[in-house]
């Protein structure tokens, strides 16, 4: 989701709400393109986070803290020596833009009182933090842009501040019916395209939310439609647009399969159902929420590309292994027709004349004539001796590869369950546990040294909507801990059908499950497994006594021979998880 227009709309209302009239106490700068001031307000303390990182610019108001260098940087020293102890006296967003305006009161050294403003630019790559005085005259800015970097504006000690009119976009909160027409009319591209490149602050996923709210397909062009259909467009839009303007916010994230995609301000309908929207009770819970959860996935999949490696390059190594076998086999299918050919050459060969080249003879097992290959030169003792050497070498051959097909597919399913674990992966500690599991597998050599590696990764908890436990293990040597150390017998054990996937234990305390807690339980043993997603799962269940694990199995390996199963979908929303 872009950090749009209408997120800073948000954002400056929550800003204006919470911070007007709050006394700066405290500014550090933890990062080169960060700002963390603390605030001090009439409802108590409360911190200020903005960056201008080219790849994540944010602002939003946090209780964090977060460390700053021992030795401040000049912009911080700088902001320190003018509105350290300054007042917040308003909160401002020109127009639509992605800007916000912090205007502060401080006292100068003589004692007089003075303004100054802290401009906020919240623009990708272009990002920018600029302190100025009450002329709108730069002082510093976070990030110099001389002319050689920009040739639409320097930011620099001394230059004018504005904002350049790049795009040449209209306001979507002063735009008037006839100038929107127009504007859309004017672009020969996709209406959705046309809409967020026509209007300042408006995001593409903005502009498919009014074409949807106006019934209309985002890829049809504005030059196809009649004038009456752009008109209801645009009353749509201004509708769209009111909310913005009444500061009617609503801050959701929208998740899919417990995975953030989308966050916004002002809620959007035109997702499909696999999406699950929750509110939050301000904009700055919600940027906080949806970056941390984003920056954390990100890092766990960067932390777990070396196993991924590790997994995936045995998976091919076996699959590739499992093809070959299974081709030897099925040359050995016709083993036992070699064995009937040395039996008839025995029974009816003595009557062969010198030199034949084949034998046609009753089968005796099929009551039918065949003809039997034969090789002149060798006497039917010798043709006979051939085909039984034949096959005992195949069905030699047989049972090696029936044994060892079995082992290859075993090898399979373990890597695909671990490459299943390293999918639910939500921290580095679940990691250390996969691959110490990969260690102890042989996958992986441990590193020589005598520091013991801590695991301290613990199995997911959730708890019924009756009231019930629920564990799930993130990786095989939970599973195997969960099924065989936690788990009462009396409790019941869930895992998807024929797919890798954990393990899911309910604590029944003796007491008999209802439904309900059945159908969520089997919800967490498919969500958590290969077919996450599917509107299908084929769950098994049964009381955990009834599980054993075979002798040399592999972690997470087990076997039952009576077992309940039930057909459910992968959807967790409303089951209450625990962090323990």
């Amino acid at each position: 989701m872009a950090f749009d227009g209408i997120t800073v709309a948000a954002v400056t209302r929550e800003l204006k709400d919470t911070l007007t009239g709050a006394r700066i106490t405290k500014i550090a700068q933890p990062e080169t393109d960060e700002l963390l001031l603390t605030l001090k307000t009439p409802d108590g303390a409360c911190r200020l986070y903005i960056s201008a990182s080219a790849s994540l610019p944010l602002i939003y108001l946090t209780d964090e803290n977060k460390p700053g260098p021992l030795t401040a940087p000049n912009f911080c020293m700088l902001l320190r020596k003018h509105i350290g102890n300054g007042r917040i006296t308003g909160v401002s967003q020109p127009g639509l833009e992605r800007i916000i305006h912090l205007e502060i009161e401080h006292l100068d050294e003589l004692g007089d009182l003075c303004r100054k403003k802290l401009i906020i630019e919240i623009m990708g790559k272009h990002s920018n933090i600029i302190f100025c005085d009450d002329k709108d005259r730069i002082i510093d800015s976070i990030k110099h842009v001389s002319a050689q970097m920009s040739s639409v504006r320097e930011v620099l000690p001394g230059r004018k501040y504005f904002i350049p009119d790049t795009m040449a976009k209209l306001d979507p909160l002063t735009v008037t019916g006839a100038e929107f027409i127009q504007a859309l009319r004017e672009k020969p591209v996709p209406l959705g395209k046309a809409v967020y490149t026509s209007f300042t602050g408006i995001s593409p996923v903005a502009a498919e939310e009014i074409c949807t709210l106006a019934g209309m397909e985002s890829g049809m062009t504005a030059r196809e439609l009649p004038e009456d259909m752009l008109s209801h467009l645009f009353r749509q839009f201004s509708y769209y647009m009111e909310q913005v303007k009444l500061g009617r916010f609503r801050p959701t994230i929208y998740y899919v399969k417990n995975e953030p995609k989308e966050f916004c301000a002002v809620p959007f309908s035109h997702f499909d159902q696999d999406t699950q929207a929750k509110e939050y009770g301000s904009m700055s819970q919600v940027l906080k929420t949806y970056y941390a959860t984003r920056n954390t996935l990100t890092r766990i999949r960067q932390k777990s590309t070396d196993l991924r490696h590790v997994v995936q390059t045995s998976l091919e190594r076996n699959r590739k292994k499992y093809d070959l076998q299974s081709r030897q086999l099925k040359d050995t299918r016709d083993r036992d027709r070699y064995k009937v050919y040395g039996e008839l050459i025995n029974i009816y060969g003595y009557s062969l004349p010198a030199g034949s080249k084949e034998l046609t003879a009753l089968n005796y097992y099929t009551d039918k004539e065949i003809t039997i290959p034969l090789d002149p030169t060798m006497t039917p003792q010798e043709n006979s001796q051939k085909y039984f050497a034949k096959y005992n070498k195949q069905k030699r051959t047989f049972e090696a590869l029936s044994k060892l097909i079995q082992e290859t597919a075993d090898e399979i399913r373990y890597l695909e369950s671990i490459s299943n674990a390293l999918d639910i992966a939500m921290s580095e500690a679940d990691l250390v546990q996969i691959k110490e599991e990969l260690i102890q597998s042989g996958y992986i050599r441990r590193k020589s040294t005598r520091k013991k590696v801590k695991i301290t990764s613990r199995p997911m908890h959730y708890i019924s909507s009756d009231g019930y436990h629920m564990y799930v293990g993130k990786n095989n040597l939970q599973n195997d801990e969960l099924t065989f150390s936690f788990a009462s017998g009396n409790d019941w054990w869930f895992h998807a059908k024929g797919a890798p996937g954990s393990h899911v234990i309910v604590k029944t305390g003796g007491n008999e499950l209802p439904d309900r807690t059945f159908e969520e339980a089997g919800r967490l043993a498919a969500f958590y497994s290969r077919n996450r997603g599917s509107d299908k799962v084929e769950i098994d269940y049964v009381e955990k006594k009834h599980v054993k694990k075979p002798n040399g199995a592999k972690p997470g390996f087990v076997v039952y021979y009576t077992n309940y199963s039930l057909v459910i979908d992968s959807d967790i929303s409303g089951i209450e998880n625990v962090q323990d």
